[in-house]
């Protein structure tokens, strides 16, 4: 089992080389409260002073440190100078001289023997991205290589604040609450909560966030600090027992250095064995299950046991994502090799989809909005349709109009029957409301067919998005065609109206006699012959009343001076019937074109526009794009395109090495 944590050691670094946080890894993650003790306890894991020091948030920025148990130097250079020895990740360093020493992730390739080095170059890479005294998620990745560790990976994190201090922000509490929860919630994590014994562990920040995420304590581990600064006649027995809050994976009390430690420079290892004279005085009966030495065995324990639990669960996400990662990989495609195949294929498979998009049979169906065949269908029966519906047959159409076109296509002469031409001239003005909403028509599915140009790139054709100028060219040559077929369309439905009001078909089966609404005028009027209406011309204000210039009463004379003169009377029942008969006429033939038109717009809109394009599509295409000298431009692959292709076979790549370093692991190993 003693493999498992530099396996996963392995996989760290094999995801961080690819900049991912893909895969929940098993790490211990240390949680407690500002100056609380967590930096002296990583120190005496380690056995070195390495971390900054200071007042204050003194870790601004997650430090993911990694233990690595290497064999003494003397034992390496053995294997380094012994015959037929293999060189495994446990014994050979070659070309490292030092006894322990440690690397860091952003700068690979330097390894630090002095770690006073490794602080400042912690404080400086922490600097590097916080500002006034901020914190970063972003984590500073730390290896330690010594033979007095045990394999361990920790995280430890800025310790918990309540109040902001000189230039730290506001909400600093709030940030570091933040980061803090989102390493802990990893439930891959086990969480190591550091509370000082000089404190009540009943107000303990770092159990209180260990709870939130960690309810049943299946991954909380608490380290109780400074054991020696309790108050004089008090100890933590009753703590160190779990009987004051109980912690599953047990309590375990440390002493740390003190300032004045610190200050005389006082070493881990005097430190250790101080710690464990202290415990043995203090708390004799659990001298042997506490101190810094218990601890890295216990964490490193607690770790491979973890980690054991987690393998199958992190073998089977990391076959899925390896599954996921192809499948992108696979719809990228490969690079260009014959330009002509590619592009016939890529031509091809587009048309095929903008005729499937019109037809109904693409793969990608929308079900947020109407597209393609279906929204033509919506433009021709809904709103086309519905439009022509609302055109009221007389709208516009006043009764005076219709009186004074009567009276103007009789001439000088009294009419004694309502003349035909009336009847066309005023129909003709109704049947001109047609052409503007058909246009509108055209109009609408013309605009539909672009919009499928942007559906076929966006859904259909991936290839399309790897190749900008091939993309733009077919929108382009497409585009192109849907404008010469515009014009084109358009004259034929205005023609459509045009025929209709070429000739007034009076004999049409549909429309009424002329004669049977006459006669049925004259009996409703002969019921009710009261039934006059008033129809009022612009008044003037003025007391005289004179008849209608050309609606003379025989009563009234004519005026002739230049003052207008007002009019307002009765129409006559003759002046109402003619009015009757020509309306409902009108209403008649009017409700006959409109269904005419209402069915042959869309039917030349399709032949003309939409059914023209399906057609002529694919030969466009091949005719405009398909030449030698186009070939190279257009293939040209997009910078996102390549870049992504890269990303994702370089995460590919991570996962397999993930998956044969999990492969090796044998079931032996795992008890």
């Amino acid at each position: 089992m003693e493999t498992l944590i530099p396996i996963i050691n392995r996989l760290q670094e094999v995801f961080l080389t690819v900049g991912a946080e893909i895969i929940q890894l098993p790490q211990i993650v240390v949680v407690g409260s500002q100056s609380s003790g967590k930096s002296s306890v990583l120190e005496s894991l380690v056995g070195r002073d390495f971390l900054p020091r200071g007042s204050g948030i003194v870790t601004r920025r997650p430090l993911v440190l990694q233990l690595v148990n290497v064999p003494p130097l003397e034992e390496r250079r053995k294997h380094e100078h012994g015959n037929g020895t293999k060189a495994n990740s446990q014994s050979s360093y070659p070309g490292i001289k030092a006894e322990e020493w440690g690397t860091f992730l952003h700068c690979k390739n330097q390894i630090f023997t002095d770690f006073s080095e490794i602080r400042s170059e912690i404080e400086a890479e922490t600097d590097r991205v916080t500002n006034n005294k901020g914190i970063s998620p972003e984590p500073i990745h730390l290896k330690i290589f010594s033979p007095n560790v045990l394999n361990l990976t920790l995280v430890d994190l800025p310790g918990i604040t309540k109040v902001p201090v000189g230039d730290q922000p506001e909400d600093i509490e709030t940030q570091v609450q933040e980061m803090i929860l989102s390493f802990i919630s990893n439930p891959n994590s086990l969480i190591l909560c550091v509370s000082p014994a000089n404190s009540d562990l009943a107000t303990s920040d770092a159990l209180k966030l260990a709870r939130e995420v960690d309810p049943d304590g299946r991954r909380s581990l608490l380290v109780v600090s400074k054991l020696d600064l309790m108050d004089a006649g008090t100890d933590a027995l009753e703590v160190l027992l779990g009987r004051v809050i109980p912690v599953r994976l047990g309590i375990i009390g440390v002493v740390n250095r003190s300032q004045h430690d610190l200050n005389t420079q006082k070493t881990v290892e005097d430190a250790a064995r101080d710690e464990q004279a202290f415990l043995q005085r203090h708390y004799p009966s659990l001298a042997s299950r506490c101190g810094s030495r218990y601890l890295a065995r216990t964490l490193s324990r607690l770790l491979m046991h973890h980690i054991r639990d987690c393998l199958p669960e992190l073998k089977t996400r990391v076959t899925v994502l390896s599954a996921q990662y192809q499948t992108r990989l696979s719809s990228y495609g490969q690079p260009v090799e014959d330009h002509s195949a590619t592009l016939l294929q890529i031509v091809t498979k587009f048309a095929s989809d903008y005729c499937n998009t019109i037809e109904g049979t693409a793969r990608h169906i929308q079900t947020s909005e109407l597209c393609g065949g279906a929204r033509i269908c919506y433009i021709f029966h809904e709103t086309f349709g519905r439009t022509l519906q609302s055109i009221d047959p007389l709208g516009g159409l006043t009764e005076l109009d219709i009186l004074t076109a009567i009276r103007n296509a009789t001439g000088p002469r009294p009419a004694l029957f309502v003349p035909e031409v009336s009847f066309e001239l005023l129909v003709k003005r109704q049947i001109k409301r047609l052409e503007e909403p058909s246009l509108r028509c055209v109009e609408l599915v013309h605009e539909e067919l672009q919009r499928i140009i942007q559906h076929c790139s966006s859904y259909s054709t991936q290839e399309l998005l790897r190749f900008p100028k091939l993309h733009d060219s077919i929108v382009e040559v497409v585009t192109t065609l849907l404008r010469k077929r515009l014009p084109i369309t358009n004259d034929m439905v205005h023609n459509l109206v045009q025929i209709e009001l070429a000739y007034i078909n009076t004999k049409h089966p549909d429309f009424t006699d002329a004669a049977q609404v006459s006669a049925s005028v004259n009996s409703q009027q002969t019921e009710s012959l009261d039934g006059g209406r008033k129809w009022k011309n612009e008044k003037i204000p003025s007391e005289d009343k004179g008849p209608v210039p050309g609606f003379g009463s025989p009563s009234k004379a004519v005026n002739l001076l230049d003052t207008a003169v007002p009019i307002s009377r009765k129409l006559s029942t003759r002046e109402q019937r003619d009015c009757e008969v020509i309306q409902r006429l009108i209403k008649c033939y009017f409700l006959i074109v409109r269904k005419n038109i209402q069915d042959s717009v869309p039917k030349t809109v399709m032949h003309f526009l939409v059914n023209f394009v399906k057609e002529r599509l694919q030969s466009e295409l091949v005719g405009q794009l398909y030449k030698q000298p186009l070939l190279q431009d257009l293939l040209i692959e997009s910078q996102d395109t390549a870049q992504q292709r890269t990303e994702v076979s370089q995460m590919l790549e991570a996962l397999k090495k993930a998956n044969n370093i999990i492969s090796e692991i044998r079931e032996t190993h795992l008890w």
